[in-house]
């Protein structure tokens, strides 16, 4: 059995606290000055986030090897993204890449 008015009272606290940290970047922008050793830092570790995100979300489909299609298909919106294709071509070409192969037979 599920309490309601529990989980409601809970997604509003979470939606209120993801609210606040978005306010708090552009509000304290102005008044916080990070040394540019740490400034660089953030940056670095922004792209290594986003890189981790793309490796394990190509690779992987839960705990399980996504195949081959998948990892190809990303191959080909990250040469496309890396020539500055338009964000519309990149998604379309990879999502036929995949398709096609998956079509193919290679999974």
């Amino acid at each position: 059995m599920t309490n309601t008015p529990l989980l409601v009272g809970a997604m509003l606290v979470l939606a209120a606290g993801t609210y606040a940290f978005r306010l708090a970047g552009p509000t304290l922008r102005s008044r916080v000055e990070f040394p540019p050793a740490v400034e660089k830092l953030m940056e670095r570790s922004a792209v290594v986030l986003l890189t981790a995100l793309v490796v394990t979300t190509a690779l992987f489909e839960a705990h399980e090897w996504a195949g081959v299609a998948r990892p190809v298909g990303v191959l080909v919106g990250g040469l496309l993204a890396w020539r500055k294709v338009p964000f519309v071509v990149v998604v379309l070409a990879a999502a036929a890449c995949t398709a096609l192969l998956r079509l193919a037979g290679v999974s």
